[in-house]
Order: C-alpha cells, then sequence, then structure tokens
C-alpha cells in the first residue's frame, strides 16, 4: 500500500518538472498582485506579473503596456478564471513594441522591478497603478479555440 501514495507523490513530481516556465520568465520574485502594492511603498520589488492588455502606448524611448492583471500559472501564463483580475498594472519597457502585434486583450507576463506608481482614469475614476519597469516582456500565444462538440443524432445515440 505504500508504493501507490509514493507512485503517485513520483508522477506528480514528474509532471510539474515538464510545466516548466520559458526560460527568460525563471527567477525569483515576490508573489505579491497588483492590487496589494498599492497600500505600500514597494519601489524596487522584484515581481513577475501577467494579464490582458488593455491599452499599448508606443513612446519616444519606450513602450508602455496598460495591463489587466491576473493570477498565473505554474508556467508563468496568465491564468482566468470567471472575473479573475488582480487589479490593473502598467509595464514599461525601452524599445517600441508594435500596437498591432500586441493587441487589446492578448496575454503577456513581464518581470521587472516596481518604479513607482501612476494615477490614471478608467472612466470618471482615478487609479493609482503600480508601475514597474520590465526586464522581460513576454508574449504569449494565442489559445486555441476549441469548436464545441456535440454528440451524433439519435438513433446513433447509445449504439454500442
Amino acid at each position: 500500500m505504500i508504493r501507490c501514495p509514493l507512485a503517485f507523490v513520483a508522477a506528480a513530481l514528474l509532471l510539474t518538472a515538464c510545466a516548466s516556465q520559458p526560460r527568460p520568465l525563471q527567477g525569483s520574485f515576490v508573489e505579491t498582485p497588483p492590487h496589494a502594492v498599492l497600500e505600500s511603498d514597494a519601489t524596487g520589488t522584484p515581481v513577475r506579473w501577467g494579464g490582458r492588455i488593455v491599452q499599448v502606448e508606443p513612446r519616444a524611448d519606450e513602450t508602455c503596456f496598460e495591463m489587466i492583471s491576473t493570477r498565473l500559472t505554474a508556467t508563468g501564463r496568465p491564468y482566468w478564471a470567471s472575473d479573475d483580475s488582480n487589479g490593473r498594472f502598467i509595464a514599461c519597457r525601452t524599445g517600441f513594441y508594435d500596437p498591432s502585434v500586441f493587441e487589446i486583450n492578448r496575454e503577456v507576463t513581464f518581470t521587472g522591478h516596481i518604479a513607482g506608481y501612476e494615477t490614471r482614469r478608467i472612466g470618471g475614476y482615478d487609479y493609482r497603478f503600480p508601475r514597474i519597469d520590465a526586464d522581460v516582456v513576454y508574449l504569449w500565444p494565442r489559445r486555441e479555440t476549441n469548436a464545441i462538440t456535440r454528440p451524433a443524432p439519435w438513433p446513433w445515440w447509445g449504439w454500442w
């Protein structure tokens, strides 16, 4: 009986080893979501945050991404449950990132350091965004949508 739980644990460890993060996203980061750092000054804290793009702003020497944040999977990819959100943040990186590639609702994961805060308006509300200076901008491939399948029409149902 002891072998079965040990085999289960070994299998679980092997499977988690297969679900590793892409090399650019690996490292040691503070596991604090954006909405939690709004009450304190966390400037300089190394973070790995991700979510969906709300807006991309190319500037003269950098590109800034306004993001809606969510949890990350073990691989570092944003994970979306129904209305799951960890707030919003802004990530800026030196260089030009094309808004036609980094489209609204694309999934991106960033690594970097909290560089301060910016207040912007969302509708009529003033929102305080944590801002990170990104070292890595990781654009995830689009998720494939599964076609909805349904059972074959009767009389084929239940025929063995």
